[in-house]
């Protein structure tokens, strides 16, 4: 049997809530980093799937779209193929929201396939700030470009102020995590 870690493994680019990685492992667990890269030709922008809001989010989502000359910054991760039907699910591709593409990012002088996801029907709407929070610790997390973390900061989001259950998950996550590096680094 072949073990090549090729034939069991697929390169995704996030460039959304799944640029940090605790968000992207509480349903892929397999995902590791790869590097950083771009995407030429697109920009980011917000919205919803036919305007229906996030009920996980309060607001707009990440997408992207055709944009020559603009460039979008994200994280290139490896995962696992047996995690494909989770982020499909995730990115909801059966009801139509995202449709899964190819796409050629740059990586240090390096082209690389990977999959992506660009929302259906987008109807622009801003982001909740704890959507836009948690795209900015993942580009801070990965170590995206200053200037490109300074162009996510200046997104006007719709300022909404109520408790999301997954950012609760992500805290409480991003928590143990540091009390476990704490605890490695004491003994």
């Amino acid at each position: 049997m072949d073990d090549n870690i090729e034939t069991h493994t697929f390169l995704y680019f996030a460039y959304g809530s799944n640029l940090l990685k605790e968000r992207l492992q509480l349903k892929n667990p397999s995902a590791t980093i790869h590097c950083v890269a771009r995407l030429k030709d697109y920009k980011l922008v917000f919205g919803n799937y036919k305007g229906l809001a996030s009920d996980r989010w309060h607001g707009g989502v990440a997408t992207i779209e055709n944009s020559p000359a603009n460039e979008v910054w994200g994280v290139v991760w490896r995962m696992n193929v047996a995690d494909l039907a989770s982020l499909d699910s995730q990115e909801n591709v059966r009801l139509g929201a995202y449709s899964p593409v190819e796409v050629n990012v740059k990586t240090r002088g390096q082209e690389l396939n990977c999959r992506t996801y660009i929302m259906n029907s987008c109807i622009y709407a801003p982001p909740s700030p704890q959507y836009l929070k948690v795209i900015l610790m993942g580009a801070e997390q990965n170590g995206l470009p200053k200037n490109y973390q300074e162009k996510l900061r200046a997104i006007e989001t719709n300022k909404y102020e109520g408790s999301l259950p997954v950012m609760a998950d992500l805290e409480r996550i991003m928590k143990r995590a540091k009390e476990r590096a704490n605890h490695q680094s004491d003994t």
